[in-house]
């Protein structure tokens, strides 16, 4: 072998090159490719699965239990790390592969990185068909991969030894750049991945992919200024490229000086802390009294690091003053445009600390101060309501949150994705830290609570994480509960039981379908599900798969059972059923789930004619 060179399995080069991989922003390095996740079948097991005992030593491996969970795991790492660290994930091919799509969706569409190794047929055909080999008959290039090309940001199928350089350099491309990343897949044909070449020692040094903090355009920036100036009612919208970018002390900087009011999507929630006197709290659909009302008579509304989506817009209805304009900032130039927008197309931190210098001796008519301020104390005090409880009752959703609200530190992480916890927390949550409100609802998936926790204790170890799942989810994807006693990571879940999809059962009664499957109850003998609650025990389920589990029948227990789970060093769980009394403040702001247009039954009727209404406010903004 030349001294210029290493013969290494194609696998072998992967692994050894994914550890030499590091971001670097504003001077500080981080490894790029922190660790891997696996599950190993016939597809990866002599190539990837060689390769990272090959190299223990420098590729940390977690073992997980589902693939789709794996992935939700390596996002919440990445997103806790402001996506300057990764994670790969590596499974055989066929449903091990396949298993990868929802959460490819979920990270490509919030924007996080994720690298997906995930094996595929023998480049050769040697073996054709093999097991589990998806047969096209009018393509032979084609595998169950493919699936994954839609919602990856890079996709490669690695056919020859050689190519692996030129893709693997593409990959950390875009898994490193805050414009472009999301899912990056590499295919691995299983014979690729075992055959050897002679690889250049340079592929292997250690190699930096410098985080951009681009500036906006200098015309955009004063455009910008002098659009906000004019404004006599500017609201802004953080949005999660806040805390993306470590952008929250500009963003604090930027109200503090201007008075400009600040409301947050799911993702941005915690840019302010809460009790900052800019901050509304939470905007659009699931948002706070105040937000929206300032929202609907905004003449001006600031998009940072925001996907404006139908949540935050409240499907097109929410922005309601009739010369309402926006401004954009956005790394990307696809979201800066969204909504006919002004755009300032920078990193969030950068243009923020611009935008700040420019707005220099503006401030907003302390009149509007003195009214969204106002609004803000009103809403404080519907959250102490909310949250407030007798000790011997059984809580309601609310004052389990508002339970939980009384034992977190400044530093605790809460997690949620789906159900109907995001709406509550969305209202409720006094968020207290950039990193504390952890909410996934780009894709709301049901599932990614209890992994993402792993991955944000994997990155934030000695921090109390909380996942806080319904029992709808929890049957969805509890197995990666195994993997954190298997890692013995002291993650605490909250597992509320509601018998059944409440949030779904809500919206299914407001759109005529009259809570329709979305309980879970035994058979009644008319056939819908109407009967008893089902009698099944999460919270013994939980404790099979090796948790230490507290029960919780009343508002005093919980609160016991939440401080021991806080204190505890095994993975924890406290059960709680709660009852269903809606306790939680109703919407401020529409969503767009559209109604039967005829239907023969009353309440489908009455909910399109509540529908038809609705409808009129939505604006097309041009």
């Amino acid at each position: 072998m030349s001294a210029r060179t290493r013969r290494l399995t194609t696998a072998q080069a992967l692994v050894r090159f994914l550890a030499a991989q590091y971001t670097e922003r504003d001077g500080v390095r981080h490894r790029l490719i922190t660790g891997t996740w696996g599950v190993f079948g016939h597809g990866n097991v002599a190539g990837i699965g060689q390769a990272l005992v090959e190299y223990a030593d420098v590729m940390p491996f977690h073992q997980g239990r589902n693939e789709q969970a794996m992935v939700h795991a390596a996002v919440g790492h990445a997103r806790h790390l402001d996506r300057l660290s990764a994670q790969a994930v590596t499974t055989s091919i066929g449903p091990g592969a396949t298993n990868l799509v929802t959460g490819a969706a979920l990270a490509t569409i919030n924007r996080l990185p994720v690298l997906l190794l995930p094996g595929d047929y023998f480049a050769s055909h040697a073996a054709d068909p093999l097991l589990q080999q998806l047969e096209h008959p009018l393509a032979g290039d084609v595998s169950v991969n493919d699936t994954l090309r839609p919602v990856s940001r890079y996709f490669d199928r690695i056919t020859r030894p050689e190519a692996l350089i030129p893709a693997a350099l593409n990959a950390m491309r875009v898994l490193a750049d805050p414009a472009e990343t999301g899912a990056v897949t590499l295919a691995l044909p299983q014979d690729v991945q075992a055959e050897a070449a002679d690889w250049p020692e340079e592929f292997f040094a250690d190699r930096v992919w410098r985080v951009r903090r681009p500036a906006p355009d200098p015309l955009e920036l004063a455009d910008a200024a002098q659009t906000i100036r004019s404004a006599a009612r500017p609201l802004i919208v953080a949005g999660g490229g806040v805390h993306h970018s470590a952008a929250e002390e500009a963003l604090e900087a930027l109200a503090d000086a201007t008075g400009i009011p600040v409301a947050a999507t799911q993702a941005g929630k915690g840019s302010l802390r809460h009790d900052h006197p800019a901050d509304l709290g939470a905007v659009g659909h699931t948002g706070t009294a105040v937000a929206d009302a300032v929202a609907r008579t905004a003449d001006l509304v600031i998009g940072v690091g925001t996907r404006h989506t139908d949540f935050t817009t409240a499907s097109g209805t929410l922005f309601q003053h009739p010369a309402v304009r926006f401004l954009n900032l956005n790394i990307t130039g696809f979201d800066a445009h969204k909504l006919a927008a002004r755009t300032l197309v920078c990193d969030a931190r950068t243009g923020l600390e611009l935008l700040t210098e420019a707005l220099s001796g503006y401030r907003v008519d302390p009149a509007y101060e003195a009214e969204y301020r106002a609004g803000k104390e009103r809403w404080d005090r519907v959250v102490e309501a909310a949250f407030r409880g007798a000790d011997d009752a059984v809580p309601t959703q609310t004052q389990v949150l508002g339970a939980l609200d009384a034992v977190v530190g400044d530093t605790d992480v809460v997690l949620n994705a789906a159900g109907s916890l995001p709406g509550d927390l969305h209202k409720l949550w006094r968020a207290r830290s950039p990193r504390q409100y952890h909410l996934e609802y780009g894709y709301s998936c049901m599932g990614y609570e209890i992994p993402a926790a792993i991955g944000v204790q994997l990155a934030a170890p000695g921090t109390p994480v909380w996942a806080l799942v319904g029992d709808g989810t929890y049957l969805m994807n509890p197995t990666e509960i195994v993997t954190a006693v298997q890692e013995r990571l002291p993650v605490k879940l909250v597992l509320v039981q509601n018998h059944g999809y409440a949030s779904i059962g809500g919206l299914s009664e407001s759109v005529g379908a009259e809570r329709f499957g979305t309980d879970y109850r035994h058979r009644a003998p008319d056939g819908t599900f109407t009967g008893d609650p089902l009698p099944v025990d999460l919270a013994a389920n939980a404790a099979s798969l090796g948790m230490d589990v507290l029960r919780a029948k009343t508002l005093r227990e919980l609160r016991a059972a939440l401080a021991t789970a806080r204190a505890a060093t095994r993975p924890t769980c406290v059960y709680v059923e709660t009852d269903p009394a809606p306790t939680a403040p109703p919407a401020e702001a529409w969503w767009d789930v559209p109604v039967a247009e005829v239907s023969s039954r009353a309440p489908a009727t009455a909910a399109r004619e509540e529908y038809v209404r609705a409808l009129a406010d939505r604006r097309r903004h041009l």
